[in-house]
């Protein structure tokens, strides 16, 4: 099937593109070191279960939401044009 500027691959490379890039945001956001006894944010306890779940966890679970939340709002928007889009 010919697209063009963009090869036959073009749409799967991107699609892949797009997964690689949320994995890696994904992987560099994760929480590492020891665990806190407080959130950072509110000062609540983090509860031992919640601890040793998410090793180097930093907030409590309603912060920890409030962030998540913020986060899926700025999401799934794919930043990556094709050679195709650009020249249009």
């Amino acid at each position: 099937m010919a697209t063009g500027w963009a090869g036959d691959t073009a749409v799967q490379d991107q699609i892949d593109a797009t997964v690689e890039d949320a994995i890696k945001r994904a992987r560099s956001r994760m929480p590492s070191g020891p665990s806190l006894e407080h959130c950072e944010e509110c000062d609540a306890p983090i509860p031992d279960a919640r601890r040793k779940a998410v090793p180097g966890v930093r907030l409590c679970v309603a912060c920890q939401q409030a962030h998540d939340a913020e986060d899926a709002s700025a999401s799934g928007y794919n930043r990556r044009g094709s050679k195709d889009s650009q020249l249009r």
